[in-house]
């Protein structure tokens, strides 16, 4: 893996210790979402891929076999240890892994046809990293930013109510972040369509792909754990007695155990021209 001096504003704490639980059950990208992908950029498996923020690669890894080299860059060295164990697992052998914070990107890495950020673009500071996108693209390529839209702190759903009940309970009401749990996730602010409207890139328009996505009580436990506001180090020795309170709460409102809801995952396509 190539080290490269990461940048200071990066915080490791940010999902210390969900490296493996966020590879495993953090929701994944529907099939729809890359072949819409596919369909938009005419991938052909040539070309180059850059995916920044990319975590364990669960963009990199599924995109690997449509472009001829694939760039994967996360400044957390855990997610890139679980990104390359799942990269061998598939054979997915065309893929640089490279440990810096997306700010730090620059033109010796070369063009690219596509740039794809999933779930991570909020944490940037998105104008300078679109700056020097703009650069790194080839003229007809563009940017694609991807979300799976199962945010459980906005839900609507009782179930997941219930379980973001039990994490405030435990942890307080505001949605913590970073800073080993003591930072509070403020709202992205402006949208990123106004900092992409603001940026040099021509054009932006967004894909709606609607999918299902089934839980038990432990995957949602689980996933739970894979995110900033609730890291299992977060509850410390007390983690059997929440997972405890999150079971009992889950089983209240749907006593089968068994979860099924319908995500919008959408894809933010930002074109160069």
């Amino acid at each position: 893996m190539t080290q490269i001096k990461t940048l200071p504003t990066y915080d490791p704490s940010l999902f210390e210790g969900a490296s493996e639980v966020y590879a495993q059950y953090r929701t994944k990208y529907p099939p729809e979402v890359f072949n819409k992908l596919i369909e938009i950029f005419h991938l052909n498996g040539q070309g180059r891929l850059l995916d920044l923020g990319t975590g364990p690669g669960l963009i990199a890894i599924a995109l690997s076999d449509k472009f001829a080299e694939v760039v994967a860059i996360d400044p957390d060295p855990e997610m890139l240890q679980e990104a390359q164990r799942q990269a061998a697992s598939v054979q997915a052998n065309n893929i640089t892994w490279i440990e810096q914070g997306a700010e730090l990107i620059n033109p010796s890495l070369g063009k690219f046809k596509l740039a794809t950020i999933g779930r991570a673009f909020h944490w940037m500071e998105r104008e300078l990293v679109l700056e020097r996108l703009y650069e790194l693209l080839s003229d007809d390529g563009g940017i694609a930013l991807l979300n799976t839209g199962d945010d459980p702190w906005v839900s609507s759903l009782p179930w997941k109510q219930a379980a973001i009940g039990v994490v405030k309970k435990w942890l307080g009401e505001e949605r913590r972040t970073g800073e080993r749990g003591q930072g509070v996730r403020k709202p992205v602010d402006p949208p990123h369509e106004v900092v992409i409207a603001n940026s040099k890139f021509a054009r932006q328009e967004v894909y709606q792909v609607p999918f299902e996505k089934s839980w038990t009580v432990s995957s949602y436990l689980n996933y739970l754990y894979t995110t900033a506001f609730s890291l299992k180090i977060f509850y410390g020795d007390k983690a059997e007695e929440f997972e405890a309170d999150i079971k009992e709460a889950l089983l209240a409102v749907e006593p089968s155990g068994q979860f099924t809801e319908t995500l919008t995952s959408t894809i933010q396509v930002v074109w160069k021209h």
